[in-house]
């Protein structure tokens, strides 16, 4: 049986997704910028994914753009916002569990001179709003806080953190890196207030090497790729239409069915929690039900490395991650568990499962299994 759990690392694209990026590789292969009826149907792909996405946040599909993904996107609305409104300030504001696609650019602004506020979360991982309150002021240039955490699946209070910011400072310009929310849970940037709203393509069934990003009206940005003036100069580039296509068919598929997805996949979440917390040894990071993502579970095995859990896991069949997938790679202690303050034994120990809505109970159960049986036996190797 093979069961994949890592659904927050990436996902298999779906069959329409499919199909229609086939039609715009295959057949409808024209360049977005020519002037013949090949490049007008290109075209028409790159409008309708905009009006697909527009429609979904209830946003003008000028105000949408597209990016190469998640890390692209969240450095143009970071560097390129920072960038471009400098003479309002030299503050931004972030918190202290960002992915590495926002707080490497952080400290790459911090290196430039700028001061960067990094806000503690409470044990379960959400921002604290008085810190927040007590830090925006008149010099704060942008806020930038992720919509829901990778690798705890703590969810953020974005229109609490919208009305902060507004009314403390409405110059301050709000980013929601939404690449783990979107698909999940509704997300309107106007009623969070925000300025800049980023997603990737492939973690909602999308094809990889696709995202968006929402930039409302008349915001000021520095466009970090210049070029041919493509996007109307906010990304140049041949824009990938086949990508695009398949993201904003992905997007309406999300939404579309969004209250039976989230419904399958909590009820998956909640079961792999309430199997775990019947283990001896095992601590769960996450929450059940509505108080944290639907498709995230972060749980520690005490005196098991997370690098043996998931290897062990894999020779089962199951495949997980041992925290971020853009750092898996790179065994290091986890930021956000440290941030949450985790105790200092479960740091190293420390795996996320993923759903999507392919997944089943059934998968579910195997996977428990796996590890009820696997435990007695990874314990016996402990280093010392």
């Amino acid at each position: 049986m093979i069961v994949y759990f890592d659904n927050s690392a990436t996902t298999v694209v779906s069959e329409k997704v499919k199909d229609i990026v086939l039609k715009a590789m295959i057949e409808d292969y024209g360049n977005p910028s020519s002037m013949h009826l090949a490049g007008v149907k290109a075209e028409d792909y790159i409008k309708d994914a905009k009006k697909k996405i527009a429609s979904i946040m209830k946003v003008d599909e000028k105000e949408i753009y597209f990016t190469s993904g998640g890390t692209e996107g969240n450095n143009l609305a970071i560097i390129g916002s920072v960038m471009a409104n400098k003479r309002n300030g030299n503050k931004i504001i972030t918190s202290s569990i960002e992915h590495a696609s926002v707080s490497n650019p952080m400290k790459y602004l911090e290196d430039e001179g700028f001061e960067v506020v990094y806000l503690p979360v409470d044990k379960n991982g959400v921002i604290d709003l008085e810190a927040l309150k007590n830090e925006v002021d008149d010099d704060t240039i942008l806020v930038s806080i992720m919509g829901v955490n990778n690798e705890v699946g703590a969810i953020q209070p974005m229109e609490e953190i919208g009305a902060i910011v507004k009314e403390k400072n409405p110059k301050t310009l709000y980013h929601i890196d939404a690449i783990q929310a979107f698909g999940k849970m509704e997300i309107k940037p106007k009623k969070c207030k925000a300025d800049f709203v980023t997603v990737s393509g492939h973690k909602i069934h999308g094809p990889k090497g696709t995202g968006f990003i929402y930039i409302k009206n008349k915001t000021k940005v520095k466009p970090l790729i210049l070029g041919g003036g493509q996007q109307m100069g906010m990304r140049s580039g041949t824009e990938n239409v086949p990508g695009i296509a398949g993201l904003g068919e992905a997007a309406k598929e999300a939404y579309d069915n969004l209250n039976t997805n989230v419904e399958k996949m909590t009820a998956l979440k909640d079961r792999l929690i309430d199997g775990l917390e019947k283990m001896e040894g095992v601590t769960v990071n996450s929450k059940k039900g509505n108080e944290s993502a639907p498709h995230i579970v972060s749980a520690s095995f005490l005196n098991v490395r997370s690098e043996v859990m998931l290897h062990a896991l894999e020779d089962k069949g199951v495949y997980i991650s041992a925290g971020s997938a853009c750092s898996s790679n790179k065994p290091a202690i986890s930021r956000t568990l440290r941030a949450m303050k985790i105790d200092d034994n479960l740091l190293e120990s420390t795996v996320r499962f993923s759903f999507s809505a392919n997944n089943t109970e059934e998968e579910v159960d195997y996977c428990l299994e796996c590890i009820n049986e696997l435990l007695p036996v990874l314990k016996k190797y402990v280093r010392k």
